[in-house]
């Protein structure tokens, strides 16, 4: 063989293995950036849920080969746990449970986006036949609440505005079914919730508001997910956010639609689920300084109570997606 034609032929090797190299490294990349499945935790309320109905989010990630599971949660605190375990890859909850569980040891929560705030979606709410007028009245009184969960902050900073503590009560921590038939008992005065179980205690019985949150909490909504998940999957994410937005629009556009919808999927009256779907607010968005702000108050208010085993940084928790 010719010094020319060796040189040639070594030429087209080096070719074909600097082709195969791309090939291998673009299908390395194609292999991270889509999954081979996606774990969503949701509650039995909310866009997540009519999302989990209509199959759109299956049908979007079918061409990626990507596998949608869904688990559901009764609230946020559990399904955190879950999150920062690994157990779960996204989850929707309340604007205080993403606090505790960024403070968890080895956290790796990162916030994704925000739904808007919807204060009057809470309520701190009592028998209709309580002599019970106002939150101050509640001193002394025992108030079921879900320890770590929105309405857990929302009742700190309502009995504050009332010039009363944590202290000033007797707090029954209780999971929301448990703390409705504590209600119903007579076994607590009051009880602070969110929407659908705050709608279906006004709806079913006939339970009044000491307040709600307007004027005292936003009561944002949070999607979250793992940084390491976040990172490595960024187009995924992006795909979930868009199909929530989707759903959120239909929501706000069919709340009488959309409660008929939620009824059939969790067997709750749809007059319940339309009235709490009327009072909340919809449209993901990246966290915006105030809104980290805000999350940033709830740290340091549950710090301060003590409540959070340590300070954090929740700015350290948003998630910042690379050449965004």
């Amino acid at each position: 063989m010719s010094k020319k034609r060796f040189f040639t032929a070594i030429q087209s090797l080096m070719a074909v293995a600097a082709m195969a190299t791309v090939l291998s490294g673009t299908a390395y990349a194609v292999g991270e950036a889509w999954p081979k499945e996606i774990t969503l935790g949701y509650q039995k309320y909310g866009p997540l849920i009519i999302l989990k109905s209509t199959g759109e989010l299956e049908k979007r990630l079918q061409e990626h080969g990507v596998t949608v599971n869904w688990a559901e949660f009764q609230f946020g605190p559990p399904m955190l746990e879950a999150l920062n375990a690994g157990s779960l890859d996204f989850a929707i909850t309340g604007e205080t449970p993403p606090v505790a569980a960024q403070a968890s040891k080895g956290s790796s929560i990162v916030y994704i986006a925000n739904e808007p705030a919807s204060p009057q979606g809470e309520g701190i709410v009592v028998k209709a036949d309580s002599e019970l007028k106002t939150v101050a009245d509640l001193k002394g009184k025992k108030v079921a609440v879900a320890k770590g969960s929105n309405a857990h902050f929302f009742l700190i900073q309502a009995l504050a505005k009332a010039g009363l503590t944590l202290d000033d009560i007797s707090v029954a921590y209780l999971a929301p079914a448990d703390a409705r038939a504590a209600l119903e008992r007579g076994d607590v005065a009051a009880w602070s919730i969110w929407d659908y179980f705050y709608a279906a205690a006004e709806i079913q019985l006939g339970a009044r508001a000491l307040t709600t949150g307007e004027g005292i909490v936003n009561n944002y909504a949070f999607y979250t997910s793992r940084r390491d998940f976040a990172e490595q999957y960024p187009a995924l994410l992006d795909v979930v956010l868009d199909e929530v937005r989707k759903t959120d629009q239909w929501i706000k556009d069919n709340p009488a639609e959309a409660s008929q919808k939620l009824a059939t999927h969790v067997g709750i009256d749809a007059k319940i689920l339309e009235r709490a779907l009327r009072r909340s607010n919809y449209g993901p968005e990246p966290l915006k300084p105030e809104v980290t702000a805000a999350q940033q108050t709830i740290a340091d208010t549950l710090l301060a109570v003590k409540l959070l085993p340590n300070q954090i940084k929740v700015q350290d928790a948003v998630w910042q997606p690379q050449g965004k």
